[in-house]
């Protein structure tokens, strides 16, 4: 990623050192009513997923993990609090449940079952450790520019996979090219794989397929897509057998990096809307995240200016909108780059990924910045599909 802070100096210093450094307070759209099927458990989490939490849970009540409702994923290193919603299950219990590293904080009861996006935003409270000389004037300044302008929307790293290549195989995806796919999913070691895994991807690549699918015996997605390679030898099915879960994770990570693409273009003017722009209406009260056309600029600017609308970026599905003008020339040639269009998702319509917009820039709130000895404890809030970690690199400058 590229700074917004380019010319500020950052602050150095780690972050998640210790779970305990990242602490992530889910901010919900709503409160439990306190009546209904649904019963709602407010969650605190250490060193685990909330995917992970969530299958504990739904193993401990003797259900599957698709009952728990969820409205946001979180960090697995860190602690986190979030409210997730399970169906007529035993809340006495659930307020009694003790599972290791996993604390039920509070019970409550719904109407609904909680779903992606029933969520305000998360608080931040982080701390960078090891920082340089003079970090707090540092990182003041930082915020500052960043709470007046905004914080780049980046889809972050951690949206690319430890390989960091899940918008590649979406890419093939995308564009059925299945042998590049398999190549690249069951094939190519990085050092981002176990010992096990390196082999298991050599054996691939040289050709012998039983020797590779032994070695994958603990990756069931893999085994799954290499099996059905040996079994028809056709790359085209394979991939056909890619579960559909991870296929949208895939695809949706070449979608973030299209937008990234275009972010990138657009860095320096994420706080200004210009004709063409789908401006994007950041939400107050509840209302908000719908786009319009920017015909006349100068009109609109004074609304951007006091964060009420910002510039968009697309994330190109097979319905998505483009910008016209000079923005629309930039997300063109972007898909020009990729050498992919909006109607080559019709080949992945059945993921539901149709597309649509995403602000260039987010607000940033309640921004504070204090020290602790060589640390600096950092506290921010941010909106749903925000990730903290860009802004803790803005100020650190240390990556992403």
């Amino acid at each position: 990623m590229h700074y917004l802070t380019e010319d500020l100096p950052g602050t150095g210093g780690r972050i998640k050192v210790h779970p305990a450094d990242f602490l992530v307070t889910e901010i919900p759209l709503y409160r439990p009513s306190g009546t209904g099927d649904h019963v709602y458990l407010y969650v605190e989490k250490e060193g685990i997923s909330s995917l992970g939490a969530a299958d504990r849970i739904a193993r401990a009540f003797g259900r599957p993990r698709r009952i728990v409702g969820i409205a946001g994923l979180k960090d697995a290193q860190a602690i986190t609090r979030q409210w997730m919603s399970l169906e007529r299950i035993d809340a006495d219990k659930a307020a009694r449940l003790h599972l290791p590293n996993i604390k039920i904080l509070e019970v409550s009861r719904h109407r609904n079952k909680l779903k992606i996006g029933h969520l305000a935003g998360n608080e931040f409270e982080v701390r960078i450790r090891g920082c340089g000389p003079h970090a707090k004037e540092k990182a003041e300044r930082i915020l500052a520019v960043l709470v007046q302008r905004g914080m780049a929307n980046w889809f972050g790293r951690q949206r690319f996979g430890r390989r960091e290549d899940n918008h590649l195989l979406g890419r093939a995806l995308v564009l059925g090219h299945a042998k590049a796919f398999c190549d690249r999913f069951l094939g190519r070691p990085s050092p981002a794989d176990s010992p096990r895994l390196v082999r298991a991807r050599k054996n691939y690549d040289s050709g012998n397929l039983q020797a590779a699918k032994k070695l994958f015996g603990g990756q069931s997605d893999h085994l799954r897509v290499l099996t059905t390679l040996i079994r028809t030898g056709d790359p085209e099915r394979a991939m056909r057998a890619l579960p559909k879960q991870l296929a949208r994770l895939l695809v949706s990570a070449f979608q973030s990096s299209l937008f990234n693409a275009v972010l990138e273009r657009r860095l320096g003017s994420i706080d200004r809307v210009e004709a063409g722009d789908l401006a994007y209406i950041h939400p107050r009260g509840g209302r908000g995240g719908a786009v319009f056309l920017i015909k006349h600029p100068e009109d609109e600017a004074p609304r951007a200016a006091r964060f009420e609308i910002s510039p968009s970026g697309p994330i190109v599905g097979h319905r998505v909108v483009l910008a016209t003008g000079r923005p629309g020339e930039i997300e063109r040639e972007v898909l020009e780059q990729a050498d992919v269009s909006p109607a080559h998702f019709e080949r992945v319509k059945a993921l539901r990924l149709r597309g649509g917009r995403r602000p260039l820039r987010v607000p940033v709130a309640d921004a504070q910045v204090r020290s602790v000895n060589e640390d600096l404890v950092v506290r921010f809030a941010l909106p749903p599909g925000a990730y903290a970690t860009i802004l803790l690199a803005e100020i650190t400058k240390s990556g992403e």
